[in-house]
């Protein structure tokens, strides 16, 4: 299966819930205002925020009168080049070597697994990887990493539980510069984006990477739950104040109904989503392609 055909199966919730209302609104509504409130209605009740919603709705009535269309086919091509535009506002990062990405986010999103895929996309990209276990306060997580480490048959870096977080870093990107690694994964603890300690902590971790690998490209990147909806949003806010985000790598996409938060993160913030997980197995994780997810989505 394609990257179009797993993306596509796992928006399939989506697309059942927003194509039902779409072809409700058409039947019963000519265009006209009470159709393009209702069209703000069913992109927000996806879990786009209201001020995407209306900056779309907005562009594709503008576009819809100045050409005089009335046809639904227009319409919805309309909308979807709109929302296509929206998604590519913000650029997906070229990928350079050697490079370090250090992986962010709140409890219970997927970290530990979505390294685990992400080491094993770039095995298969022919690169060498190490991953470096930095979460070094929750019981377990470097034996859990260890696994995903050994499915995807790339190193590891440890300490012992409750060891200084910059100091695995430290030992990784040493280990990596003498090596000449192509790629290291930074495991972080899962922190709440409202607790100003663990946010500085993660600051002191960039730091370490900046400071001791200042030839390797840096990639900081936050991964979400697709299921959390617009609460994403305030998350990604918040870690982009502390870290300067440079992508997203969505998880659990093939879990949520709505999913609709994307355009906003790419059009509101500019932090475009590298990666999507589209389900459980090793090899489920994909390159985000806007195209595709538009289509995935109607």
């Amino acid at each position: 299966m394609g990257i179009f055909g797993k993306i596509a199966n796992a928006l399939k919730k989506t697309k059942e819930g927003v194509s039902h209302k779409m072809r409700l609104l058409f039947a019963k509504n000519k265009l006209g205002n009470e159709f393009y409130d209702e069209l703000e209605e069913i992109l927000i009740s996806s879990d786009v925020s209201v001020a995407t919603a209306e900056e779309v709705v907005e562009q594709v009535k503008e576009e819809a009168i100045g050409n005089k269309v009335k046809d639904e086919q227009f319409v919805t091509d309309l909308l979807k080049d709109i929302l296509e535009d929206t998604l590519n506002e913000a650029e997906i990062p070229q990928i350079t070597y050697p490079c370090v990405i250090m992986f962010v986010g709140v409890n219970g999103v997927g970290k530990t697994t979505t390294i685990g895929k992400v080491a094993n996309y770039f095995v298969r990209q022919k690169k060498s990887v190490t991953v470096a276990a930095a979460d070094t306060f929750r019981a377990a997580a470097s034996d859990q990493l260890s696994v995903w480490a050994d499915r995807a048959k790339v190193r590891i870096v440890k300490h012992e539980e409750g060891s200084d977080p910059a100091a695995v870093i430290f030992d990784a990107v040493s280990s990596a510069k003498a090596k000449g690694t192509d790629v290291v994964l930074v495991d972080t603890a899962g922190r709440l984006h409202v607790k100003e300690n663990l946010m500085n902590e993660l600051k002191k971790m960039d730091r370490v990477v900046e400071r001791e690998y200042a030839q390797a490209a840096f990639y900081k990147f936050l991964v979400l739950d697709a299921t959390t909806g617009q609460n994403a949003i305030s998350q990604a806010r918040v870690f982009d104040e502390a870290v300067e985000l440079d992508g997203i790598v969505l998880t659990k996409l093939d879990g949520t109904a709505k999913g609709g938060f994307v355009f906003s993160l790419c059009g509101e913030l500019g932090i475009p989503v590298v990666f999507a997980g589209v389900g459980e197995k090793m090899d489920d994780l994909e390159p985000f392609d806007a195209e595709q997810f538009v289509e995935g989505f109607f």
